[in-house]
This record gives structure tokens, C-alpha cells and sequence, in this order.
């Protein structure tokens, strides 16, 4: 069983805190804005591989270079406590079946707080009919969407996606979270981020540029803030998806292009145009506030000197050293209005991070 350390989280948070602090101590920062999670049941996505012990398998987890010493893993409460619920029901189930647990390699859930639930299995060996018929009966029988995985096969026996539900300053948002894509695990610390950037800037005669949009998680949020929102994302799936979710909230102010940040700087600056950006009006557009959540590896130089040329800035961040190296330039026009840091990830060094900063005069 794997059980949260509950009464270290203060502490935990704390130390982040501190290292956030002292890492951005040369900055002109006039206050950091804390929101820590719930310290249990907050992950709506878990994945486990499945370890094989005789006639009978089960949730494991290793220690870092411990390969082969699996950690059985019965009950994981840092995932929802939908994904808690479910975990003993679906191992009982394939370890009732032969041809479900053979060859299993990994299991993934992917959960929603209203209710959604996931599953995808990943095998070592072909998805067959007779595969198919079983895995839809436990899938009937439990109320989930299953996806059967092996080597060039994904076989979705419904449906590979849940409709997430999060109320963000009273009002619901529907999100479309397709498996496999990148999505915020924490769904209440995703709700803060979103209110908190809804209160950073509110310009309503004036447009919000979005770089790294993903499944439209920020742009449909901030939506009704903005006369117009124009986002871009890479992936085809996520573009899909935020199409998907303006539709469910019958948003009509969001475009969504299917081009990369750097793409989309390229074309702005003159250079080779996107035919994906040329119908979507851009030369009317006024954008007052540019947004942008990009992963791990930050900015590079010339989309930190694109977001450099807008008022306006907020920027969510999953890697403080990334950002630190991008607020060293983007300093240089602008000043740190707000800094806010949200603890999407308890029990682990990682924390996320959002700044809004405002052209100086």
C-alpha cells in the first residue's frame, strides 16, 4: 500500500516556498501567492505497471534503480478517490481472466472529478476479438471506457477520452481529455491556476494571444475576459479537443491554429507564412495580453522576444529554472506584477508557477 506523508505536506510546501523565494530573489517580486493542494486524492491521472507473480499479477511501482524489486500497490491515495475504488475492482477482474492478464504489461486510469473514468491496458501481444469481448464486459459491468494497447495497435472499445467538468469562479467548463494527451492531473489545483489567471487582466475591449494551448485548458476559461482569443498548439489531438470543448461551452470568440509557438513567431515577424494563420484575420487582431504555458524547456529566444512586444504577460510555468532564464529577459521590458505558485505536484520537488508581468512605462 502506498500512503502520503499528510502530515509532512506543510513542511513540504514550505520548503518549496522557500526554494521559490530564494531563487527569484533578484527579481522585484512584491509578494508570492501560495495555493497548496489537497493533500490526498488530488491526481485524476495514475499509472502502474503490473507485475506478474505466479497465476496472479498486480499494481506495481519501483524505487528509482530498483527494476526488478516491484512495490505491490494496492492502494494509491494521492489518485481520486474514483481511480482508489476502481484499482482493486479491475485487478480482481483481470486476474479472473487469462487472456486479460496475460502478457499485461502497464495500466493507466484517467479520471475526471465529475465522474469520467478511463482505462487504457498495455500489452505484450496483439488485441484480439476474443480480447475485445471480454475487456467490453467488464467495461459494461463497471461503467468505464476501456483501450486495449499492444505494438502498433490501439483499440478503443468506446470512446479514448473523458469530458472533465471544473467550476472555475462558479461557472462550469467542460474539457474534452483524450488518452495519451498531455492534461493537468490536479483538478483543484487546475481550478486555481484558472481563477487566478482570469483575475491577472481583464481587457475586454481587447484581445488574449495563447501559445501552448493544449486541449484549450486556459483559453476557454478566459474566454469571456477577452473580446477574442487566438490560440496555437502542436498537437493535432489537442487542437481537437479544444475544438471540441469551445463547442461544448458554446464559446464563439476562441480560434484555435494548429501551428508550433515558434511557428506562429515566424509568421508574425514576416518570415514564411502558415497557410493554417493566414485566413484567421491576425492583421485585425489586438493583442493586449499574450498567455503562454509552455513545457518543461521554457521559451527559446525569439518567443520570449515575441510575448517581449505585447503589454501584457502571464505566464504559467512547470519548470522554475526555465523560468527564471525566460524573466531575465522578458524583465528587461516588463515588471513582475504578481507571482503565484500552485502545488500541482505534492510529495515530489516539483511545483508550477505563474507570473504576470506588465510593459514597463
Amino acid at each position: 500500500m502506498y500512503q502520503a506523508q499528510t502530515s509532512e505536506y506543510s513542511s513540504q510546501l514550505n520548503e518549496k516556498v522557500t526554494r521559490i523565494h530564494k531563487q527569484f530573489s533578484s527579481f522585484a517580486i512584491p509578494n508570492i501567492e501560495v495555493f497548496e493542494s489537497v493533500p490526498q486524492h488530488f491526481r485524476q491521472r495514475a499509472e502502474f505497471r503490473v507485475w506478474h507473480d505466479g497465476d496472479s499479477c498486480f499494481h506495481a511501482m519501483f524505487e528509482p534503480g530498483k527494476k526488478n524489486d516491484p512495490i505491490k500497490i494496492v492502494h494509491f491515495d494521492i489518485a481520486s478517490e474514483a481511480i482508489c475504488e476502481l484499482m482493486p475492482k479491475m485487478m480482481e477482474r483481470i486476474n479472473d481472466s487469462h487472456l486479460l492478464k496475460h502478457k499485461l504489461f502497464q495500466i493507466e486510469y484517467l479520471g475526471t472529478s465529475s465522474g469520467d473514468m478511463l482505462v487504457t491496458l498495455i500489452y505484450h501481444k496483439p488485441i484480439t476479438e476474443e480480447w475485445i469481448e471480454k475487456a467490453s464486459a467488464i467495461k459494461d459491468e463497471l461503467g468505464i471506457h476501456i483501450i486495449g494497447r499492444a505494438r502498433k495497435m490501439r483499440v478503443p472499445l468506446d470512446q479514448d477520452f473523458v469530458i472533465e467538468t471544473l467550476e472555475v469562479d462558479g461557472k462550469p467548463i467542460h474539457y474534452k481529455q483524450v488518452e495519451a494527451s498531455f492534461t493537468q492531473p490536479n483538478a483543484y489545483i487546475n481550478q486555481k491556476m484558472l481563477s487566478w489567471a482570469r483575475k491577472q487582466n481583464c481587457d475586454s475591449d481587447r484581445d488574449l494571444l495563447e501559445l501552448y494551448c493544449g486541449n484549450g485548458n486556459f483559453s476557454l476559461a478566459l474566454a469571456d475576459r477577452y473580446r477574442r482569443v487566438v490560440a496555437t498548439e502542436i498537437s493535432k489531438t489537442s487542437v481537437k479537443a479544444a475544438l471540441d470543448g469551445k463547442a461544448m461551452n458554446n464559446i464563439d470568440n476562441v480560434d484555435f491554429a494548429r501551428v508550433s509557438a515558434e511557428e506562429f513567431t515566424e509568421h508574425m515577424k514576416g518570415g514564411k507564412q502558415r497557410r493554417r494563420l493566414q485566413d484567421m484575420g491576425l492583421e485585425s487582431a489586438d493583442f493586449g495580453t499574450v498567455l503562454v504555458d509552455p513545457p518543461r524547456a521554457g521559451l527559446d529566444e525569439d518567443s520570449c522576444q515575441l510575448i517581449s512586444e505585447y503589454d501584457n504577460i502571464i505566464y504559467i510555468s512547470c519548470n522554475p529554472d526555465t523560468l527564471q532564464d525566460n524573466l531575465e529577459q522578458l524583465s528587461k521590458t516588463h515588471h513582475i506584477e504578481s507571482f503565484a505558485v500552485f502545488d500541482q505536484f505534492p510529495y515530489t520537488h516539483h511545483i508550477e508557477c505563474g507570473v504576470y508581468l506588465t510593459r514597463r512605462n
